[in-house]
């Protein structure tokens, strides 16, 4: 076990680490309780990502090029914004926000593409991707006020929740080409599963998921675990999968649109394809408690 110190002050935690072994966490900077956001590295120690201007910051998601996303508090400590390290100039850099006075950077790929949530205007959050400098609304499934993204791959496929902003009702989504869909839709008719927690997605395009299963109404209390797998060329033969075409009308969920994000009304078929049906495996984790 080996001790990877504090940036001045009596605690540190460690939260993330990657394939080459560099660690990200947050660290206290001295006695008050000032915590900074760190990456340490085998020969260099630990390094202080520092701040929006505000007296915490704390990482969120660390890709393989060393590359930290999270939420900063700013000057005042009244908002805070999601960040990314290091920025065009080195340094700590701000996301922005969606019109309002917050947002937080859940996770981030390995092109440095960034997914979380971000404040409009007002108590709603809704999910953004952070690309190239630009800052983009994912939008909701239809009906939701609220969303929040919570993964991303290196295909630019995102999974997160839609939902009412008070988070009671929720639906699992897959966002990609510009189009946001409710991943309740995509799995065989009869399951009787809402999902409900999209938590993360590998660049197989495979979702790991939560979901009320029947006869279960609240997630945290007896929801399941569940494997979802893409009935696509990269997974072909797989038992249960529809292989077939499907029109858009039947597989097309629109999101809100905005000036950056403007109104899809198609998608291309091979996307189609692709999104027409997950192979639904079933039951991969027991209970939650």
């Amino acid at each position: 076990m080996q001790d990877l110190g504090t940036l001045g002050g009596p605690d540190a935690f460690a939260i993330l680490i990657n394939e080459r072994g560099q660690v990200a966490g947050s660290s206290y900077t001295n006695s008050v309780p000032v915590t900074d956001p760190f990456l340490w590295e085998k020969g260099k120690g630990m390094q202080d990502l520092g701040t929006l201007g505000g007296t915490t910051g704390f990482p969120l998601a660390l890709n393989n090029r060393g590359q930290v996303v999270g939420v900063s508090n700013l000057i005042g400590d009244l908002t805070a914004h999601a960040f990314l390290w290091p920025g065009t100039d080195g340094k700590m850099q701000d996301l922005g926000t969606l019109g309002g006075s917050f947002s937080n950077a859940n996770a981030i790929n390995e092109a440095g593409e960034v997914v979380g949530y971000a404040s409009p205007g007002g108590q709603a959050v809704l999910a953004f991707l952070w690309r190239n400098g630009v800052i983009t609304n994912l939008g909701t499934v239809d009906g939701d006020p609220c969303s929040t993204g919570n993964a991303i791959n290196s295909k630019l496929q995102v999974v997160g929740i839609s939902a009412t902003c008070d988070f009671s009702v929720r639906h699992a989504f897959l966002w990609e080409n510009g189009s946001m869909v409710d991943l309740s839709t995509l799995i065989p008719a009869g399951q009787g599963v809402q999902l409900n927690l999209a938590e993360t997605i590998n660049d197989r395009g495979e979702i790991a998921v939560n979901g009320d299963p029947p006869g279960c109404g609240v997630v945290e209390q007896c929801g399941h675990a569940y494997l979802l797998i893409p009935c696509d060329e990269n997974h072909p033969s797989v038992e249960g999968c529809d292989y077939g075409m499907v029109g858009a009308d039947a597989a097309l969920v629109r999101t809100t649109p905005t000036a950056s994000n403007p109104p899809s009304h198609a998608l291309p078929p091979a996307v189609m394809r692709r999104m027409n049906r997950y192979h639904f495996p079933g039951l991969a984790f027991g209970p939650r408690n």
